[in-house]
C-alpha cells in the first residue's frame, strides 16, 4: 500500500511479469481506478510504435469532482536499442511516470505522486525510470539518450 492508500491490483504484477518473461508485450499503461483506490492495467499492447505510446500517454484523461484535465499515468516500456561501436542490441525495462505540468488537476497529480512508490516496489525486475512532466520528456530520444548512458 502507497502513502496514498492507493492499492496495486495483481493483474498490474502479472501484465508487467509477461512482459519481463515473455517479451511479448511492448509497453504497458497503469492508472488509477475512478475512486482512486487502486492502480490497474490501463492497456497492454504488442505494438512496436514508440509514438503511438507516447501519444496514449500525452493525451490520456484524468477526472475528479466532476472536473476533467490532462492525466497522469504510470507505464512500463521495453527499450530496445544499439549500443555504440556496434556492441550489440540492449533491452532495458523502463519505468516511466508521466505527470504534466500544465492542464493537471491537483488531486489525481498528487495521489499519483504518492501512489507511485506502490508500484514500483510491485515490479520486480526494473532496469531504469524516468520522470516525465512535459513533452520534450517524454521524446523516444532524450529517454533512450539517458538510459542508454545509464544516467537514468
Amino acid at each position: 500500500m502507497s502513502k496514498s492508500g492507493v492499492t496495486v491490483t495483481p493483474e498490474c504484477i502479472e501484465k508487467f511479469n509477461e512482459l519481463k518473461l515473455g517479451k511479448s508485450i511492448k509497453y504497458i499503461i497503469y492508472k488509477l481506478s475512478d475512486d482512486y483506490k487502486e492502480i490497474v492495467v490501463e492497456e497492454a499492447s504488442t505494438d512496436p510504435e514508440w509514438e503511438n505510446f507516447q501519444s496514449k500517454i500525452m493525451n490520456a484523461k484524468a477526472s475528479y469532482k466532476g472536473k476533467e484535465g490532462k492525466g497522469p499515468r504510470y507505464a512500463i516500456y521495453d527499450f530496445q536499442y544499439e549500443l555504440d561501436g556496434g556492441e550489440g542490441t540492449r533491452n532495458k525495462i523502463v519505468f516511466i511516470s508521466w505527470s504534466p505540468d500544465e492542464g493537471t488537476l491537483v488531486f489525481p497529480r498528487m495521489t499519483y505522486a504518492s501512489s507511485k512508490e506502490a508500484l514500483k516496489n510491485a515490479l520486480n525486475g526494473l532496469g531504469a525510470e524516468v520522470q516525465a512532466n512535459n513533452e520534450d520528456e517524454i521524446e523516444y530520444s532524450t529517454i533512450l539518450k539517458d538510459i542508454s548512458k545509464g544516467k537514468r
